[in-house]
């Protein structure tokens, strides 16, 4: 196991890692989905009319159908599919009045899913300077700054920026760039809050990014990938997570708790 691995393990086992992970990923309960008045009483006029087309469509409009449909996404994407497909509707439809007025309002303003909440956490947790470098906006300050820097933007201008100068050829995003020693330090953040499915993909996603050549890089500086991830990989176990951390001393792989650390022992 990396030694930074270890002590993003150690921290997890020993000492207060969830108070201190709040700090980097404070996740709130969402406030539920919002419909206008004249968007509800359009939905509910179309159900109480058996306007099967009317009601369909005007849910399609939503950012969340109220019913798991695999013929869902087709119809947002193909409006014409909804007049020359009438049987389909009438299907979709018929689910929707059996599950009844309240429960389809009730389901179209679910909350969003905590997950979709983590992504820009991380960066406004570097924004606040907790890793005591100066923030810059502009991946060319960046490149000419002369000392410890991080480089904290949009997910398209790092990535772009990791492309042009860094080498860097997969199709996405870059959560931290930074210069530390005139070497650059270049990661996907995961939190990961469970075992299995799609979790596992984005711990593979981190590793991939990690495991990246930076072979076409434009500078002549070392780049270091890294993989900063935290949730629950660092739990002790026979899970896939945890068995690839022992298996890989060579990757370093640890929490957002130790990156401060980390950086300035580069």
């Amino acid at each position: 196991m990396n030694e930074w691995t270890k002590i993003s393990v150690e921290f997890e086992q020993q000492k207060n890692y969830l108070d201190e992970l709040y700090k980097v990923y404070p996740i709130t309960p969402n406030l539920r989905r919002e419909l206008s008045k004249d968007v509800e009483s359009n939905i509910r006029k179309a159900f109480e009319n058996k306007e099967n087309e009317k009601l369909v469509n005007s849910l399609l409009k939503l950012e969340l159908f109220p019913i798991k449909d695999s013929y869902v996404a087709f119809l947002k994407r193909d409006k014409g599919a909804i007049k020359r497909n009438p049987q389909t509707i009438n299907r979709i439809a018929g689910n929707l009045f059996q599950m009844g007025i309240d429960d389809i309002i009730e389901k179209c303003t679910e909350p969003k899913e905590t997950n979709r909440q983590i992504g820009p956490m991380f960066k406004k947790w570097i924004d606040k300077g907790i890793l005591g470098a100066p923030i810059v906006k502009d991946g060319e300050k960046l490149l000419n700054f002369n000392g410890n820097c991080i480089f904290n933007s949009s997910d398209s201008e790092m990535e772009n920026f990791a492309k042009k100068y860094l080498g860097f050829k997969r199709e996405k995003g870059i959560d931290f760039i930074a210069k530390f020693n005139n070497k650059y330090i270049i990661a996907e953040a995961k939190f990961l809050t469970d075992f299995g499915g799609h979790q596992n993909a984005q711990f593979n996603d981190a590793i991939d990014t990690m495991q990246s050549s930076f072979k076409d890089k434009k500078v002549d500086n070392e780049i270091i990938p890294i993989a900063i991830m935290d949730g629950v990989l660092y739990i002790q176990g026979n899970n896939k997570m945890y068995r690839h951390l022992r298996e890989h001393p060579e990757q370093i792989i640890l929490s957002s708790l130790v990156l401060r650390e980390f950086l300035y022992s580069i």
